[in-house]
């Protein structure tokens, strides 16, 4: 009889619960089996899959993929080695499917049909765990997506059998008791974007369960716990219920604030209850979530309460009495705030960060949430993938609700909501579009970027008028590192961390930074200076380092700094408190201190660099200063051009003449002109259509220029000043790289 032996691997997300095992084709051909045969794996028990090839990825590395469910059927675990051969498989006559102990499930009407026409053609052995999905109209409910566990209680004939239009489906109420599998529960599916840190913990927890002869021989104890951190919505508590799941290891979970009782010593007995409980369930698991709110630092707490709940833990995890197999898992999204006795080898031997998920990981985590869901052809997973950066787990689960509630309103009208069932036809036809992934991209926000975010103004490069040298300058700047970011390696470069744009009010400075936030798809924190500025000591400065922190969190970020000046004036010339001079050392410290600045860019904006402390101006730190001046004749037009593409000129406006007669006005200037000639036009006739030249000569009696000979003496002093100041800054063209 052929056979081979193959190592488990986690399915594809999309495969879960599916009774599929993806093989490599020279598997296949060995076997002799074409895609959609029926094989046998057997593990410590025997069930049967149906086999699709695998990607090109898994070729030639000798691993069958199966989801959790067929895991559990055939007893093993991921990385462990399954026999595989080709099925005899009969008709099934009959099948008889009943839930699982712990759950209660009342069946509808037409729930047989219903699970038959899922399960058709599918293999199935007594004993299996069949999983169902539920969906929308399905007459049980779970959350949708995730799938209902039904064992096969018996099937007609024995053996392995296939699910046909001839077979009946017959469904028990009543739970099964004395099947030990119990189905449900999370599996490694479920989880997305995790690979490396899914694999630690399984070294941690699965291997001292399955294996402790292997650390025998070692000589060295397991590992007695791990502590999983990272911002809140990564998946923490999600990848320790899925562990639990699938070492069918016993699982209790401590809620931090429930064990804190007002009574003396009761507190700390729940906890030494809930150790022992574990180590006469050995092997066993303890999991503790949130773990800063019951294991805060002694030092920092008032509390007696919390201080005796941490020394027993401490003790509970490394006392006297060996604590067996048990493991304790914890999460928390405040790392620094656990007690530092906790983080010492031996208790929480392992501290894994379960960070933002990149580009692949979010990919994952969307094929997870989208399993169940009616996609239309032009959604694009990877696409989306690539747009939501910053976004972690529990920001995609809610993109992916969003979208289809979006979906939802586009057929509600068809609904008639007074009715008891709303007809198949229509339910068939919902399907969710582009758009409503679109829409929803609009509401949702990363969750890390709440406090800070800003709605960015839909402009681009072709609201900002004139200016063409500074433009390019911000492009090589900002967008090349966020866009291309090899360029820079292949010229074994880094790219600047900041760039200092400067110049007379008005010129467009901000419309600069906000037309770049744009266009690098980048996120963006806009820090207004003085709302930073606070009366008390350290305030100030801790605001600073949270801004950064959180750009970190979710690169590539864009931080703007508004009115520079304000923020970061030059030290030593103020009396009184020195907020500013601390400010100005955190900011420094920040832009080029120790800690990386990965994927975070830092724009200025101000129109008074003399104030400015030089420290900050220095190549490191503020290393592009880019002058943005008046625009010359050509920009003046096209601002012009800009601000009435709107409006209804008449036939005499010659946009070059206003142009030509305009010299020392600004873009803000400008704008004024065109809205002051438009007003000009409404005040003479009520129903004017058209704007006319005249308009906008007597606009331009109104509005005088911004820049007059003493601020044009002023910056051209501040260029010069930087341009030979040590080689500080380059104007356009100075100090330009080079390369296409």
């Amino acid at each position: 009889m052929n056979e081979v032996q193959l190592e488990v691997a986690k399915a594809y997300p999309n495969d879960s619960g599916r009774g599929i095992a993806r093989l490599d084709p020279d598997t296949l051909l060995h076997l002799k089996l074409s895609p959609g045969d029926i094989i046998e794996i057997e593990g410590s028990d025997t069930t049967a899959a149906k086999v699709w090839r695998a990607d090109r990825q898994d070729w030639n590395t000798d691993t069958v993929r199966i989801d959790g469910f067929t895991r559990q059927n055939a007893d093993v675990g991921i990385g462990e080695r399954v026999t595989i051969r080709k099925a005899e498989a009969e008709k099934a006559d009959e099948l008889v499917l009943a839930p699982p102990e712990e759950a209660s499930v009342q069946f509808g009407s037409d729930a047989a049909g219903m699970v038959k026409r899922q399960i058709l053609k599918r293999p199935v052995v007594e004993r299996d765990i069949v999983p169902v999905m539920s969906s929308t109209n399905h007459p049980f409910m779970r959350s949708p997506g995730q799938a209902i566990p039904l064992i096969a209680v018996e099937t007609e004939p024995e053996g392995v059998v296939l699910i046909t239009e001839d077979t009946d489906v017959e469904l028990r109420e009543e739970p099964i008791s004395g099947f030990e599998k119990t189905g449900g529960g999370i599996t490694y599916e479920d989880i997305g974007g995790l690979q490396n840190e899914i694999q630690r913990v399984r070294e941690m927890v699965e291997l001292p369960m399955k294996h402790p002869q292997i650390f025998k021989k070692l000589g060295i104890e397991p590992p007695q716990g791990v502590l999983l951190h990272g911002p809140p919505g990564t998946g923490k508590t999600l990848l320790a219920k899925a562990v639990a799941n699938e070492t069918s290891a016993s699982f209790f979970s401590i809620a931090g604030p429930e064990i804190i009782s007002k009574y003396y010593g009761e507190s700390e007995q729940q906890l030494r209850e809930i150790f022992e409980d574990a180590s006469e369930e050995a092997p066993s698991i303890i999991f503790i979530d949130e773990l800063d709110s019951i294991a805060p630092k002694r030092e920092d707490v008032t509390g007696e309460v919390e201080r005796r709940v941490v020394a027993q833990l401490l003790t509970m995890m490394d006392g006297l009495e060996s604590r067996g197999q048990v493991i304790v898992i914890a999460a928390t999204n405040r790392v620094d705030s656990v007690d530092p006795a906790l983080r010492r080898p031996g208790r929480f031997d392992r501290e894994i960060e379960i960070g933002v998920p990149d580009e692949v990981g979010r990919e994952e985590i969307l094929q997870i949430h989208t399993r169940g869901m009616p996609l239309s052809d032009d959604v694009n997973l990877s696409k989306l993938a690539e747009e939501t950066h910053g976004f972690v787990g529990a920001d995609i689960e809610s993109l992916t609700k969003e979208s289809a509630m979006k979906a939802l309103r586009r057929y509600l009208p068809e609904i008639d909501l007074d009715e008891e069932d709303i007809p198949p036809s229509l339910i068939d036809r919902m399907i969710i579009k582009r758009d409503d992934f679109k829409g929803a991209l609009n509401e949702v926000s990363p969750s890390a970027m709440r406090e800070v975010l800003v709605e960015l103004p839909k402009i681009n490069w072709d609201h900002v008028g004139g200016l063409e040298d500074a433009k390019e300058q911000v492009q090589e700047s900002v967008e090349w590192p966020m866009n291309q970011p090899e360029k820079f390696e292949r010229m074994g470069v880094t790219p600047p961390s900041g760039v200092l744009l400067y110049g007379p009010p008005g010129t467009g400075k901000t419309l600069m930074a906000k037309a770049v936030a744009n266009e690098t798809d980048a996120n963006f924190i806009s820090v207004r200076g003085p709302q930073l500025l606070s009366k008390w000591v350290g305030e100030s400065e801790k605001a600073i380092r949270q801004t950064f922190r959180k750009a970190r969190q979710v690169a590539p970020t864009i931080i703007f700094f508004d009115e520079l000046d304000s923020l970061a004036p030059a030290r030593g010339g103020e009396v009184g408190s020195n907020v500013s001079e601390r400010v100005v050392n955190q900011l420094l410290t920040e832009l080029d201190g120790l800690e990386e600045m990965e994927d975070v860019m830092v724009i200025g904006a101000t129109n008074r660099p003399d104030m400015i402390d030089p420290a900050l101006i220095r190549s490191g730190r503020f290393d592009r200063l880019t002058y943005i001046g008046e625009p010359d004749l050509e920009g003046r037009e096209q601002i012009l051009r800009i601000h009435t593409q709107d409006t209804p000129l008449s036939a005499d406006v010659s946009l070059r003449e206003i142009a030509e007669i305009s010299e020392g006005y600004v873009g803000s200037d400008l704008e004024s002109i065109c809205r002051e000639a438009a007003i000009e036009a409404l005040r003479e006739d009520d129903d004017a259509e058209v704007v006319e030249m005249r308009h906008f000569r007597q606009a331009m009696e109104g509005v005088r220029p911004t820049v007059d000979e003493d601020i044009r003496d002023y910056f051209q002093q501040m260029e010069d000043e930087f341009k030979g100041g040590g080689g500080q800054a380059q104007r356009s063209g100075g100090g330009r790289i080079g390369f296409q």
